[in-house]
C-alpha cells in the first residue's frame, strides 16, 4: 500500500466518520441527556460497529449483497425500522423533565451504552457499501493481514474519537443548561431527524 493510497484511505475514513448520520445524532443526544462518560461508551460501540462493517470487504460481503440484493434490502428495512423506533422513543419521552444540577439521570450502564452505539451503527448497512468502496479504491489486493488490521484499528479510532468529541461538546454545562430549558423541542428535533434518516435508509 503506497503512501498516497494510505493518505487517501485516511481522508475517506475521516470524512465517513464526521458525516452527519444516526451515530452522530445519538452521540450528541447521549452527551446532552446522560453525560460524557455514557456518551464515550456509546462512541466506542459506534467504533466497534464501524469495524464490523469495514470488515465486510475482507469477507466478500459486497459480493453477497450483489448476488442477493434482497439481503441488503432486508437489512435496510430493518435498520430503518430500528431508527424509527429510536425516534419514537425520543419523541415520546421529549416532555419528561430532566433534573438539573448534579442529578443527571444515567439510565444506561456502560455496557448498555456500548450496545446502543453498536446497534445504531449496525442499523446502517450503507456503511458496508461505503467501506467496500474505500477498501476497493485504496487497498490493493494481496495486502498483508497486519495492514488490514491496522486499517481497521484506524477506522475504530476515527469513529470513536469523533463521536467522543461530539458527546463531550454536547455534555458541557452551558450546552446542558440550554438543553434543559428546551428539552421538548430538542428531543423532538432529534427524533424527527432520526425518523427522516430511517425513512431515507429504508427507501433507498
Amino acid at each position: 500500500m503506497t503512501l498516497a493510497a494510505f493518505l487517501a484511505f485516511v481522508g475517506l475514513v475521516v470524512v465517513a466518520a464526521i458525516s452527519p448520520g444516526p451515530a452522530v445524532l445519538m452521540s450528541a443526544r447521549t452527551g446532552l441527556s446522560e453525560g460524557f462518560r455514557t456518551g464515550a461508551m456509546l462512541a466506542a460501540g459506534i467504533g466497534a460497529g464501524a469495524v464490523v462493517w469495514a470488515s465486510a470487504p475482507m469477507f466478500g460481503l459486497q459480493l453477497v449483497f450483489a448476488a442477493a440484493p434482497a439481503l441488503l434490502w432486508a437489512l435496510k428495512i430493518g435498520g430503518g425500522l430500528y431508527l424509527l423506533w429510536l425516534a419514537l422513543q425520543l419523541w415520546r419521552d421529549a416532555g419528561t423533565p430532566l433534573a438539573a444540577g448534579d442529578a443527571r439521570p444515567v439510565p444506561r450502564s456502560a455496557a448498555s451504552a456500548f450496545r446502543l452505539g453498536l446497534i445504531t451503527q449496525l442499523a446502517n448497512p450503507k456503511a458496508a457499501v461505503l467501506f467496500s468502496v474505500i477498501f476497493l479504491g485504496t487497498v490493493p489486493q494481496g495486502t498483508p493481514l497486519w495492514v488490514y488490521l491496522a486499517l481497521l484499528t484506524l477506522i475504530f479510532a476515527a469513529e470513536t474519537l469523533w463521536n467522543i468529541a461530539v458527546a463531550r461538546i454536547f455534555s458541557l454545562d452551558r450546552t446542558r443548561a440550554r438543553y434543559i430549558s428546551l428539552k421538548t423541542v430538542i428531543d423532538r428535533t432529534f427524533g424527527g431527524l432520526l425518523a427522516a434518516l430511517g425513512v431515507k435508509l429504508a427507501a433507498t
